[in-house]
């Protein structure tokens, strides 16, 4: 379940609370009874899977610059137009 945080409008107290989604959110303080606002903080970003890892764009040494830059790749030439067939003379 997840942690919402929540600070008192009249007071300034704040707290932190694990609540189900389902769950309403909270309207009194309990310091004051005030009116409480939910606070919400960034969420950290995880990356899964394999391409996002610090040493993927490392080569085998661990070096992080490469000597030179690398040439673009040569073009590669369309396929070549089929012959058109010969009909037979009848």
């Amino acid at each position: 379940m997840p942690t919402y945080a929540y600070a008192c409008k009249d007071c300034d107290h704040a707290f932190d609370i694990v609540q189900a989604f389902t769950d309403n959110s909270l309207t009194e303080c309990p310091e004051c009874q005030g009116s409480l606002r939910k606070k919400f903080n960034s969420v950290g970003v995880v990356f899964k899977g394999s391409g996002f890892y610090r040493t993927d764009s490392r080569d085998a040494k661990g070096s992080t610059v490469s000597a030179a830059p690398s040439a673009p790749p040569a073009p590669v030439a369309a396929p070549a137009a089929a012959p058109a067939s010969v009909a037979a003379a009848s």
